[in-house]
């Protein structure tokens, strides 16, 4: 099988491209912005570039002729639709930039599967297009028409693309919300990275919600198994959740990163943030019964592997 992994040289990206090398062939696509420092991004692959079934393609995904240079040098039997803007806070700021990325760069994809014949695609969304939503679990099947921040207005706005070119085409495409992944080589921006720096310098730390937010953190190793078994069940259109299925209380996060640490976080604690929400929680319910989906890392085990990994990489994975 031959995959494109775009954004390929990031978090998710880079874990799943090693998975898959073992008996496929990888073409990965990453542009290296400087939304987080892109020494972190080529250090993230830099042992898969010695193998012979991956190739790197460095470039844009707003880049109509880039992208389809390299379809035109190979047939992909998949598509794996990892690169955006991320983040909900950064949206608010460069909305329009988020727009463009988000849904063209997903578009121009999409139109070059048609052209080329690629009919397996799998799409990175997100659990922000369930907004502020009051009803917990989230399930799939509930209303995503409100979302607070532009970024989740994108990634509901490209799982709709999908269904478009799905329902045209005869694409199968599988959208995947993730619920805030973590663990070896996690971005810089994110809160258990951000929050881990920042106690281990011995810097403040911002806290908002007075530490009452809840978030169902999702280990990378349970999102590179959901995402496997997406690719080997991609038929139709369909959506899934892959989260953990379980809430965790901002303030025992940082217990838990402070007694890892073994070092006491100043705490700051702050008024909300314009595009937060109060709770993500995952129903996976529909992922165990059609992908065989089932998350094994607890909280307190993936915190001990992501903090082992920040102490001894903490030379090459400065912002």
């Amino acid at each position: 099988m031959r995959f494109l992994v775009t954004g390929g040289a990031g978090f998710i990206g880079s874990h799943l491209v090693e998975k898959l090398i073992s008996t496929n062939h990888v073409d990965i696509v990453d542009n290296f912005n400087d939304y987080y420092n892109p020494a972190i991004k080529r250090e993230n692959i830099k042992k898969v570039l010695s193998s012979d079934h991956v190739k790197l393609y460095e470039g844009d995904i707003l880049d109509y002729n880039f992208l389809e240079s390299i379809f035109k040098q190979n047939q992909y039997d998949y598509i794996v639709h990892l690169a955006a803007r991320a983040g909900v806070r950064p949206s608010i700021q460069e909305p329009l930039l988020y727009e463009k990325v988000n849904i063209q760069g997903t578009m121009h994809l999409l139109e070059l599967c048609k052209q080329y014949h690629t009919d397996k695609f799998i799409f990175a969304s997100s659990s922000s297009v369930y907004g502020a939503n009051k009803k917990v679990p989230f399930h799939e099947d509930d209303s995503v028409d409100f979302p607070v921040s532009p970024y989740a207005a994108t990634k509901k706005a490209g799982e709709l693309v999908c269904y478009t070119y799905h329902k045209l085409y005869n694409i199968s495409i599988t959208c995947l919300r993730f619920f805030t992944v973590y663990g070896p080589r996690q971005r810089p921006d994110m809160a258990i990275h951000k929050f881990t720096r920042l106690i281990y310098e011995d810097k403040s730390v911002p806290v908002f919600s007075n530490g009452k937010s809840k978030r169902d953190y999702t280990y990378i190793d349970d999102i590179i198994q959901g995402i496997l078994a997406s690719i080997e069940n991609c038929n139709g259109y369909h959506i899934y959740n892959l989260g953990e299925s379980k809430t965790v209380q901002l303030m025992y996060l940082l217990e838990l990163l402070q007694k890892g640490l073994g070092k006491k976080a100043q705490l700051e604690f702050l008024p909300d943030q314009p595009g937060d929400v109060p709770v993500t929680f995952a129903d996976v319910s529909r992922a165990k019964a059609e992908l065989n989906y089932n998350p094994q890392i607890a909280i307190e085990e993936g915190i001990n592997s992501f903090i082992e990994w920040f102490l001894d990489n903490n030379n090459t994975v400065k912002r």
